[in-house]
């Protein structure tokens, strides 16, 4: 009878310990979910998402998830009769008008005027965060398009990876670059090392939803961001970095080492890009190349950010350098927009990431404050 009721007693225990475990993995959000780190990606409940959008001479074709289900659709492509044609794609998910499938580089790496400049960093698919956001502060209107005049507005990387809705993100941005243009203003969408980490295949970061994406549609999800796709060749366009009058963007920053050897902003971003999807290039990464993309690179650098990173003397030696006043920089998550270095580094990941809160960086003039989610003006510290 003692060991049958000892026997009850820890089967009671192990089952309720299950569930508790089950419960808090249910629970955690999506920058905690990492995939192929003891994580199983499974959904509950079916989703949609799309389109994902291939272009050949003859045609686009578009797939999308509705209700977890695969649907697609084929038109013809008119792009190359008609470079002012513009092409609905409406389903279950986001509605998308095409109106541009061939890209050009980036080249224009500088940018000087008498303009407000807004800047931000790593929606990691917040999309409601985001949307929030740019709504209280007045970029967007009420309906998610244009409102900032002639004004610039600068993303520093990483739309990708721990959310669930990358794929509108790129979609809304995709249009919104067109309406900035159309207005007299300038979107600014920089790589971040979850672009670079996405389009060379470095799913680590992937919310379980596109990892059931690409199962589905039985892709490689990299494949899905690949040449040949709207999104994937928009995309490869984008630089890893924007001087805007007296400020420097990139996602993670500029190392000393780059001022003490006179790298100009071109070559840093030529040589970048030239590296930039190890499976498309004809001879592996090596030399300089390969620098730029790792650590000490202008994705992944955090110097500014350690006790043993970039001294006083060697940002001044950057910002000398570069003929700037200021870093703006993301990749190292803040509480806030806040600065570092006497305020000549301004941080400017909020930690959207976690989809709770987030905050924009403001420019004008001389003059620059926080904008709060709700839209309130906070002073810059």
């Amino acid at each position: 009878m003692l060991f049958k009721k000892y026997f009850l007693w820890m089967l009671h225990t192990v089952i309720s310990l299950s569930l508790l475990i089950s419960c808090r993995a249910e629970n955690l959000e999506p920058s905690q979910t990492k995939v192929g780190r003891n994580t199983e990606p499974l959904l509950e409940k079916q989703f949609n998402d799309g389109p994902y959008i291939f272009n050949t001479p003859e045609k686009l074709q578009a797939f999308w998830l509705c209700n977890g289900k695969i649907e697609n659709l084929t038109v013809e492509n008119q792009f190359i009769e008609n470079a002012h044609h513009k092409q609905l794609f409406h389903h279950c998910a986001t509605d998308v008008v095409i109106d541009r499938i061939h890209f050009k580089e980036q080249s224009v790496l500088t940018y000087q005027g008498k303009f407000n400049v807004v800047a931000t960093s790593d929606f990691h698919g917040q999309y409601g965060v985001m949307n929030t956001l740019l709504t209280n502060n007045r970029v967007i209107d009420a309906e998610g398009h244009w409102a900032f005049g002639n004004g610039h507005f600068v993303i520093t990387g990483d739309v990708f990876d721990r959310g669930d809705k990358v794929t509108e993100i790129l979609w809304f941005l995709y249009r919104l670059e067109k309406e900035a243009e159309l207005a007299g203003g300038k979107l600014h969408l920089l790589l971040g090392n979850h672009e670079v980490m996405v389009l060379n295949g470095d799913l680590r970061y992937l919310h379980p939803k596109y990892v059931e994406v690409a199962e589905k549609l039985n892709q490689p999800f990299e494949k899905l961001y690949g040449k040949g796709t709207v999104l994937g060749d928009w995309l490869r366009t984008k630089p890893v970095l924007v001087k805007i009058n007296n400020m420097l963007f990139a996602h993670g920053g500029f190392h000393p080492s780059l001022a003490k050897e006179k790298r100009s902003l071109t070559a840093i971003n030529q040589v970048f890009k030239d590296n930039l999807v190890m499976d498309e290039l004809s001879t592996p990464r090596d030399g300089w190349g390969e620098y730029l993309h790792k650590s000490d690179g202008p994705i992944w650098y955090r110097g500014y950010f350690k006790d043993n990173g970039a001294s006083p003397q060697e940002i001044d030696l950057l910002l000398a350098h570069f003929d700037i006043d200021y870093l703006v920089v993301g990749h190292t998550s803040q509480k806030q927009v806040e600065t570092r270095h006497q305020g000549k580094v301004i941080a400017i990941d909020s930690s959207i990431k976690k989809g709770k809160y987030g905050e924009l960086l403001f420019v004008a003039g001389d003059k620059k404050w926080r904008g709060a989610l709700t839209g309130e003006k906070l002073p810059l510290h």
